[in-house]
């Protein structure tokens, strides 16, 4: 298990990469210039280059095993913090991203494949929350921590420093993970593809939900809560640091939260359908009412991230179709999904956000962001209430 603990280290790192540009952005908006817009396109290309490299990271999993897989691509998160460290526009800042994203790629997908090749399929969705919730505490030091360390040395230092340590977790990867056995019946090398899964109609509903659900959590901490809060209600950066941190662990107790629910209930379906349309309502009251308080806001943002944390159940909804031999592709094609709809979402929102805002006052044009988050939301929870429930008990058998 000392490979899967230095996994959980690591994905501390890409968690707090996800998250930290909502308390940097009015630190990078007064030094270089770069307005909502840059900003929200750097932080939809750190999720775009996620999702693209699923595809060569679920090959490489079945292939050559988690540990060469992380270790190399961690390289390039090394690189894109290096450049972040010396940017000096917005084309910069949105490469760093971009390399970044691209780099922790198969951090989370090589714990999910270690667990699907090694637990059984009705204890998936328990280890995947416990992992998960364990490295969204990389979202409590981007927030808080991140604004104190900031304040001390300033942004550059940090992003460096993030640089040592992204190329020390990768030799320690290669130290330490080893890679789980080959299904005794199969072939993974030439045992399927992704056009198998592709025709595989169960998972069709799962990935119109996995393309919506993450991204109202993702977005909304990661970068829409720093600048609204900044422009709304005044937040310094200390001020955005300590609502990020709340959203950081309602997200983190969230995904715990969920983690046991399928076993307690024995329904995989039905749980993220009752959390997706609680966090749709959630953003619906932001729209309407996060222009009047600053605490309500506040609230309302960190419910959002703590409904809105069923990730790892509607994967392991999906992971109980997959054959055994097609898991490291099939778990990244959902993850394709689901980190590909934050980052098109977050194209799609910054969008909406410039074209609202000139017409319209910023409470406004927030307003209007919140709102399509919900929409988008309600459209995914249609798709999948036509999904085929596939309890605990079912798939262990």
């Amino acid at each position: 298990m000392t490979g899967v603990a230095s996994l959980a280290v690591t994905y501390i790192l890409s968690q707090f990469f996800r998250s930290f540009l909502a308390v940097l952005a009015p630190e990078l908006t007064r030094d270089l210039g770069v307005g909502e817009a840059a900003l929200s396109s750097a932080a939809g290309l750190w999720f775009i280059a996620f999702a693209l490299m699923q595809f060569p990271v679920g090959f490489a999993l079945d292939r050559y095993g988690p540990r060469r897989t992380v270790a190399l691509f961690l390289l390039a998160a090394a690189a894109g913090s290096t450049l972040f460290a010396f940017a000096n526009g917005a084309v910069a800042i949105i490469v760093a991203m971009t390399l970044i994203g691209a780099g922790c790629a198969p951090i989370l997908m090589a714990a999910f494949f270690i667990f699907a090749r090694t637990f059984p399929p009705r204890r998936f969705a328990m280890f995947a929350s416990w992992f998960v919730a364990f490295g969204l505490g990389g979202g409590v030091l981007g927030s808080a921590p991140l604004a104190l360390a900031v304040e001390a040395i300033g942004w550059r230092q940090v992003m460096a420093g993030l640089a040592v340590v992204t190329v020390l977790l990768a030799l320690i990867i290669m130290w330490v993970v080893r890679d789980p056995p080959l299904p005794a019946t199969e072939n993974t090398a030439d045992g399927g593809s992704l056009l198998d899964l592709l025709r595989m109609r169960e998972l069709w509903p799962l990935m119109a939900m996995a393309f919506v659900a993450y991204a109202p959590a993702a977005n909304l901490r990661g970068l829409w809560a720093g600048p609204y809060l900044a422009d709304v209600y005044g937040f310094d950066l200390a001020g955005v640091g300590n609502a990020t941190l709340g959203m950081a662990v309602a997200l983190i107790l969230g995904t715990v939260a969920y983690g046991p629910l399928d076993v307690i209930f024995r329904t995989r379906k039905w749980i993220p359908i009752v959390g997706s349309s609680a966090t749709a309502l959630l953003l619906a009251g932001l729209a309407i009412l996060g222009s009047g308080s600053a605490v309500t806001a506040i609230i309302l943002l960190a419910a959002i991230t703590l409904f809105g944390a069923n990730y790892a159940l509607i994967m392991a909804h999906a992971r109980s179709f997959m054959p055994p031999h097609l898991v490291g592709r099939g778990i990244t094609l959902l993850n394709f999904f689901s980190i590909g709809g934050a980052g098109a979402i977050q194209f799609l929102s910054g969008g909406v956000f410039a074209l609202v805002d000139p017409a319209m006052s910023s409470e406004a044009a927030y307003a209007t962001v919140f709102a399509f988050y919900a929409l988008l939301l309600v459209a995914g929870l249609a798709a999948y209430a036509f999904s085929r429930d596939r309890p605990p008990e079912t798939a262990g058998r």
